[in-house]
């Protein structure tokens, strides 16, 4: 049975954690170097659904409403609460509680990039229309592995670490994914081109890249497999003093209706599922804009790599911030700045064919590789500050007697606030850009048949008003509602202490094997 806060009955209710205590690694540093390579793990799979849309945009193979179709690989995140009771309720007592879901599912995921890798050649062909049917379904598969693994691991971070470096979790999620999403998305992408291959890695101009997308998807896959063995063989997980608590699995999932219950809970979750809608479209569509207006993918994963660079190391400084007892503070100043840096993205792509390209050739000068690393850098900076105080936030308040339902509760809202708006608004460019025919101003080429006409007669369709910036300019007026409505429930929400996210619970049945 699980009681609100209100009940009678407080047993096994965990001691007030709302006393903040100074971290120090000193005894914690391979675990936080292990946990770093688990997160890494995870970034990888991801990191290659993000990769692929760049690749796809690039060859001009696909429609912006194909990529909402593409973008649903990434739901499993946004509806992995489903499973999580389950897996913080089932397992083998002798291998250990989180490592009883972590080894099958990573040895699954290794097998299926091996599979994945051995039909590249046929699923994803150097010319014509990739098989996204296939792909779509094979990754969505390897992403619902990841995010179970992603509860288990969560779970294993409360753990893990001491309790008073219990913050540097959020640190290690940060580094972690950063680096898998760089070698998911990043490589394969210049690896394989031949243009940057020749310009920056060889002495002499060959074909192609210097290793295949098939090479790389193959390495993952076997290097999945051996880290898992050597996590199972050497790594022996510890529950000290909380092996006692065990809800079942109906016990489990009336915890997250008890969590739900709680008026501190609900205002948050609101706040988290609603966060990101203001600088979606920048997030979603900017990168693709970039490409269909001349820039190459090349360029694009460039700035990528910078980025993942200073992501990697962002979040050590930061912890002092992120680490402390209001976190929130942080998100909040970064929000209107964020918000109002979709201006400059929005001039940027709407100048960007007159400034890269002459007499339809393009050419793109020093400086707009500038212009465009400066924009860019701002915003991914002011991105990923707000996910590391969010994540720092989250484990803050987590329970750790059921981390893995606890944590992966806050991580589906956050998800959702990012999955829904990124299939929705990639759906709804092509639906709310305005073309004409060139010959006729009151031409339509809003449909197939339209575009047929028009080019039949020897014309082009024109595009009166992109799609891009009626979202842009819909989502950030979203974004500062936002923040009027929540800037003084995020001050309150991070000044309560931890009993106001813990229900209480009595003893219950344990169930494990």
């Amino acid at each position: 049975m699980i009681d609100t806060p209100t009940s009678r009955h407080e047993i096994e209710k965990p001691a007030d954690d709302s006393t903040w205590h100074k971290p120090n690694l000193k005894g914690d540093w391979c675990n936080l170097y292990l946990l770093t390579m688990l997160y890494t793990m995870q970034g990888i799979p991801f990191g290659l659904s993000v990769g692929l849309p760049i690749i796809f945009q690039s060859k001009n193979i696909v429609t912006y409403d194909d990529q909402g179709s593409i973008s649903y690989v990434l739901w499993p995140y946004a509806i992995r609460l489903l499973w999580a009771p389950i897996v913080d309720s089932f397992y083998v007592r002798w291998i250990g509680r989180r490592k009883s879901w972590f080894i099958p599912l990573q040895y699954l995921i290794g097998a299926l990039l091996l599979y994945l890798a051995n039909n590249t050649d046929e699923w994803l062909p150097e010319s014509g229309k990739p098989n996204l049917k296939m792909i779509v379904c094979l990754l969505f598969v390897i992403n619902l592995l990841n995010t179970t693994q992603d509860i288990a691991v969560d779970s294993w971070a409360l753990t893990m670490l001491k309790k008073n470096n219990v913050s540097y979790a959020s640190t290690c999620n940060c580094i972690g994914i950063a680096i898998g999403m760089f070698i998911g998305s990043v490589c394969p992408i210049l690896l394989s081109s031949e243009q940057f291959c020749n310009r920056y890695l060889r002495l002499t101009p060959g074909p192609g890249g210097i290793i295949s997308i098939k090479s790389l998807i193959f390495l993952w896959g076997v290097v999945f497999l051996l880290i898992t063995t050597l996590v199972t063989i050497f790594k022996k997980e510890k529950d000290t003093g909380l092996e006692d608590v065990k809800i079942n699995i109906f016990q489990n999932y009336k915890l997250i209706w008890s969590l739900l219950e709680l008026s501190s809970m609900r205002v948050f979750l609101i706040a988290v599922l609603t966060s990101t809608i203001g600088y979606s479209t920048m997030d979603t569509v900017a990168n693709l804009k970039l490409i269909d207006a001349g820039v190459s993918r090349d360029d694009i994963m460039l700035m990528t790599t910078a980025m993942s660079v200073l992501r990697i190391f962002l979040p050590l400084p930061l912890a002092k911030y992120t680490g402390g007892p209001k976190p929130l503070s942080l998100y909040m100043k970064c929000t209107p700045i964020r918000l109002l840096w979709s201006v400059p993205y929005v001039l940027l792509i709407y100048y960007t064919p007159f400034l890269i390209k002459n007499n339809g050739v393009v050419n793109v000068p020093i400086y707009y590789y500038f212009i465009l690393g400066f924009i860019f850098t701002i915003n991914e900076l002011l991105a990923d500050i707000m996910i590391i105080t969010h994540l720092s936030f989250f484990i803050k308040i987590s329970d750790p007697r059921f981390g893995g339902t606890y944590l992966t509760l806050l991580n589906t809202a956050r998800s959702l606030s990012w999955v829904i708006p990124n299939t929705v608004i990639l759906k709804m460019v092509d639906v709310l850009t305005f073309n004409k025919c060139s010959n006729d101003d009151y031409g339509s080429c809003s449909t197939t048949n339209f575009q047929n006409i028009c080019t039949k007669q020897g014309h082009n369709c024109m595009t009166i008003l992109d799609g891009y910036y009626i979202e842009a300019a819909i989502c950030m007026t979203i974004g500062f509602v936002w923040y009027a409505i929540f800037k003084s429930h995020y001050k309150i929400l991070q000044s309560k202490n931890n009993s106001h996210f813990i229900v209480d619970l009595k003893r219950p049945i344990s169930v494990y094997l």
